[in-house]
């Protein structure tokens, strides 16, 4: 087994190989990714986020992209100037595959990286909290795969662009959705979009408010034809490139990049079309339809952002206790901080669980379409897993990066520090790709229109069963019995009325994270146990289970002992512990 980890070698969470660092994501990995070579692609890569990557991170921060509509002589130019050090940045990621793996092979391995895989390395980019780069990577990923299941060959050019390895022949996406009378409502979107005597070329008329990756080549916008349907499904989706065909300046203006509390060095603006040249993507009046598509994957991606920003802030923490001196120790001595810092580990992993379990399911899902199968089970527990991930993740984030700036102490309210900026690039996640109200309502929807709480119920129910570790076994009947739970919430928000549903959607989702992670957890228990003969991953469940979902007097205060050294080494430290020393938990403590 591998020794602890030791975060005092460390000054600060930074110059060093994030996936050494980061052992729940090589386990996750390991057990759900078979590829050789793949932990060497990975390593590689975490090396290279956690040293130049990250470093070339706060010189961005410090100069983030700066819009130039005009040039000195008044003529539009619409570019956006970059930092050298955003370039490099850019050059590196690209370069290593961070979106071409998804779509070929690697050099060295035989396939491309599967769902999970692709999103293990996406993870490592994220931990270096440079969201000008995770930003755009994920609507070029998002936009690559929309030209690849609905384009007719049509727009090839533009698919290869997004999943080159060559950087000097890369194209960036982005999904240009929100205008200021719709937000979430994209019904209520009013871009035009006139045909010209080329079928599959319109002209686009009128402004989107919040348009990030705004000098984006190939980005997705949705508009409406004349006579289209008002609503969403009267919309289309249009391939729009800030060139023309004729290698032309495209017709519309950058007015201005936004103000953002965080995420700064994304270029985030509004553009004003006026008669731009865009391409119909697949076919007219499916275009919400192609961006649903779209959506799944860009809330995979920001699931992945929150908890690659759970475990920067999350090493951030263990560095900083297990050096910082205080009341005659180290603060990672002390019963109140350990605690602290357990709490936010079993977060960390619990959100990591969940996450990839959806990210699993969007592969299995997107293989059986390739093969005709329409029907997958993995179809409704996609629908269901990834709305409930990205919004339960994307709340943990900012509580995880609020509490990592606390230990931090005054210091970690300094911009010096990499706090205030993990900070502020939270906030933002809780609102991309769909608030949190939404993702519920998504719930909902995927309840009944896809039935996916039945898929989800059956699935949890099987794994349960499947789990027959003997070291697991009250704490399998407590998650059983949150399962029963959880099938009487299903059955109470079925039968009620809307507006109670509605009411009662976010707590819902809540619930469906807290069960399927307790369930996620212990089979990742199990298989530590079966493996490895270390009960550290049981220890996790155990704790995780204990604190959401079991039933306590007094709060549990009542009846807890504090945490011992050797439970608190093995979730922080990675320190391999016997099956003995893990305390069972049951209904009846």
């Amino acid at each position: 087994m591998a020794d602890p980890l030791d975060y005092s070698a460390l000054e600060r969470g930074r110059d060093c190989n994030y996936w050494e660092y980061d052992r729940a994501l090589q386990r996750t990995v390991e057990r759900r990714c078979d590829a050789d070579g793949l932990e060497d692609l990975l390593s590689s890569f975490g090396e290279l986020i956690g040293t130049t990557v990250t470093n070339n991170a706060d010189v961005v921060e410090e100069n983030p992209p700066e819009l130039r509509t005009y040039d000195r002589n008044g003529e539009r130019i619409n570019e956006v100037d970059y930092h050298p050090a955003h370039l490099e940045n850019e050059r590196l990621v690209y370069e290593h595959g961070v979106i071409a793996n998804r779509f070929s092979a690697p050099p060295g391995m035989d396939e491309p990286l599967s769902q999970v895989a692709h999103l293990a390395q996406f993870y490592l980019m994220d931990c270096s909290s440079s969201v000008g780069l995770s930003c755009p990577a994920a609507m070029t990923g998002g936009a690559a795969i929309v030209l690849e299941k609905f384009d007719d060959g049509t727009l090839d050019e533009y698919y290869d662009a997004l999943t080159t390895r060559e950087y000097d022949d890369l194209e960036t996406g982005a999904m240009f959705l929100t205008e200021k009378q719709g937000g979430s409502d994209v019904g209520a979107n009013e871009v035009r979009a006139e045909p010209t005597d080329d079928e599959r070329i319109y002209e686009l008329y009128g402004e989107k408010w919040f348009c990030s990756n705004i000098d984006s080549s190939a980005a997705l916008v949705l508009a409406r034809r004349p006579d289209a349907p008002a609503g969403t499904e009267g919309l289309s989706l249009f391939l729009f490139d800030r060139e023309t065909t004729d290698g032309e300046l495209n017709d519309m203006e950058y007015r201005r990049l936004k103000d953002k509390l965080g995420t700064k060095s994304v270029p985030t603006g509004e553009i004003e079309f006026e008669g731009a040249e865009a391409s119909l993507v697949g076919e007219p009046e499916r275009g919400f339809k192609y961006m649903s598509e779209m959506l799944n994957v860009e809330r995979l991606y920001n699931a992945i952002g929150s908890i690659g920003g759970m475990g920067r802030s999350l090493l951030e923490a263990k560095v900083h206790t297990a050096n910082r001196e205080a009341f005659g120790g180290k603060l990672a001595e002390q019963p109140l901080m350990q605690r602290d810092l357990v709490n936010m580990a079993v977060d960390h992993e619990a959100a990591m669980a969940v996450t990839f379990e959806a990210a699993a399911q969007f592969g299995a899902r997107e293989r059986a379409l390739k093969q005709g199968d329409e029907d997958h089970a993995a179809h409704a527990l996609m629908r269901i897993l990834i709305p409930v991930a990205k919004y339960k993740t994307a709340r943990m984030a900012v509580d995880t990066a609020t509490y990592a700036m606390e230990i931090r102490g005054g210091n970690g309210y300094v911009e010096e520090f990499v706090n205030p900026r993990l900070l502020r690039n939270a906030q933002v996640l809780p609102i991309w790709e769909g608030p949190s109200n939404i993702m519920a309502l998504d719930v909902l929807r995927a309840m009944v229109s896809e039935q996916a709480h039945e898929s989800l119920l059956t699935e949890l129910e099987t794994r349960l069963d499947e789990i027959d570790e003997s070291a697991l076994e009250a704490t399998v009947e407590t998650a059983r019995d949150e399962l029963d739970g959880l099938e009487d919430a299903f059955g109470t928000i079925a039968t009620a009325g809307r507006d109670t549903a509605q009411f009662e959607a976010k707590e819902l989702a809540d619930y469906i994270f807290d069960v399927t992670a307790a369930v996620l957890l212990l089979e990742r228990a199990e298989w530590s146990l079966e493996r490895n003969d270390d009960a550290r991953e049981a220890l996790v469940a155990e704790w995780f289970i204990r604190r959401e979902l079991q039933a306590r007097d007094a709060r549990g205060i009542a009846g807890r002992s504090r945490l011992s050294d050797h439970e608190f080494d093995a979730i922080i430290r990675f320190n391999p512990v016997t099956p003995g020393q893990v305390r069972p938990v049951s209904a009846d403590d």
